[in-house]
């Protein structure tokens, strides 16, 4: 069953069956006048309520004035208010704070700092982002459904009945796009690959 289009869709129940990228959901979003947040899983809330017959607005931002730069980062440091970004600075400062030589933000660091810059957090300090690293807060957690295709692919590689394909990434490809548009479970099986072998192996 391929997949329609969205607004032939009847309901979320019905738009649930399907897989829809990131790009495509802010899209769909903006073309139906809502808010189109950067995370997928924001996205699904928002379109959940348009099916409900609620309308999430996309917020008129006020123009913001210009802050002077924080010279000296401490963990009571706003993250907004420092212009937080993942770059050296701010590793740097969490290598002192980790003891960490060589420190990495991990994913809900990543996805809590973009929430609080769309919320407009003035609050969240780079304290509290330590928390998330440490696990002691959670904020925002990364949506590990983007995560599907690396584990679709990982799982389609690792199945000896693939080795038959000499570009395996490119048949992987194209079977996830015929998962995809359909309203089966995103994820491989030998009996997925036997299902769809016929067209796999058509030029």
């Amino acid at each position: 069953m391929n997949r329609p289009e969205f607004d032939s869709l009847k309901d979320f129940t019905e738009f649930s069956k399907y897989y829809w990228y990131r790009d495509e959901l802010i899209k769909i979003c903006k073309s139906h006048g809502l808010k189109a947040p950067s995370g997928k899983i924001e996205l699904y809330k928002i379109i959940e309520a348009y099916f409900a017959g609620e309308k999430i607005l996309p917020e008129k931002k006020p123009a913001r004035k210009k802050k002077p730069v924080v010279s000296e980062l401490t963990l009571e440091t706003g993250l907004i208010e420092c212009g937080f970004t993942f770059g050296p600075r701010f590793r740097e400062f969490f290598e002192k704070q980790t003891g960490e030589s060589r420190f990495k933000f991990n994913v809900d660091m990543v996805a809590t700092a973009k929430a609080v810059k769309e919320n407009g957090d003035e609050a969240f300090t780079l304290g509290d982002l330590l928390d998330i690293y440490y696990g002691k807060k959670s904020y925002a957690t990364y949506d590990r459904s983007a995560l599907q295709w690396n584990k679709f692919v990982k799982d389609f590689c690792q199945d000896p009945a693939t080795e038959v394909f000499p570009e395996r990434l490119k048949v992987a490809a194209k079977l996830w796009k015929a998962v995809r548009e359909s309203d089966l479970e995103k994820v491989y099986s030998n009996e997925l690959l036997k299902r769809y072998m016929d067209t796999l192996q058509d030029p």
